[in-house]
C-alpha cells in the first residue's frame, strides 16, 4: 500500500508546479476546485434524496461510526430492548415473564439421521519375512 508522507506530497506538488508552470497552474487549480464542488453538490443531492425516501436513516457520520464499531451498535440495541422490557413490565406488573413466541430469524438446520456405527476390522501387522 502506498503511504503518503508529507515529504512525498511536497515532492509531488513541486513536480506538478514544474511541469505546469506558473501560467497554467491557476487554471488547473480552478478546474480541480470546480470539479470538487460539483462532486460535493452531487453527494449532497443524493443524500437528500435518500433521506427523503428513508427518513429514519441515521446520519452519514453515525453510519461510519457503526461500521467502525459494530459491537457498540449491538450493545446499544440490547440496551434499548432491556429498557423497553423494563418499561413494559412497569406498565403491566402482573404479566408473567415468558419467552417470546415469535419465530426465530434463522431457523436451525434440519437434523440428519445418525449413521449406524461402522465396523472396524483389525488388520494384523505385516509379516517381516515377506521383505
Amino acid at each position: 500500500m502506498i503511504s503518503l508522507s508529507p515529504l512525498k506530497l511536497l515532492l509531488v506538488a513541486a513536480v506538478i508546479m514544474l511541469l505546469l508552470g506558473p501560467d497554467k497552474l491557476p487554471e488547473v487549480a480552478h478546474r480541480l476546485g470546480a470539479g470538487w464542488r460539483a462532486l460535493k453538490r452531487l453527494q449532497e443531492k443524493m443524500e437528500a434524496e435518500v433521506r427523503e425516501a428513508i427518513p429514519d436513516l441515521p446520519s452519514a457520520s453515525e453510519i461510519a461510526r457503526i461500521a467502525r464499531s459494530p459491537v457498540s451498535l449491538l450493545n446499544q440495541l440490547a440496551d434499548r430492548v432491556d429498557a423497553k422490557e423494563a418499561a413494559d413490565s412497569a406498565l403491566n406488573p402482573e404479566a408473567p415473564e415468558t419467552a417470546p413466541t415469535e419465530a426465530p430469524l434463522i431457523s436451525p438446520p434440519p437434523r440428519l439421521p445418525t449413521p449406524p456405527p461402522t465396523r472396524v476390522d483389525v488388520v494384523p501387522p505385516p509379516d517381516p519375512s515377506l521383505n
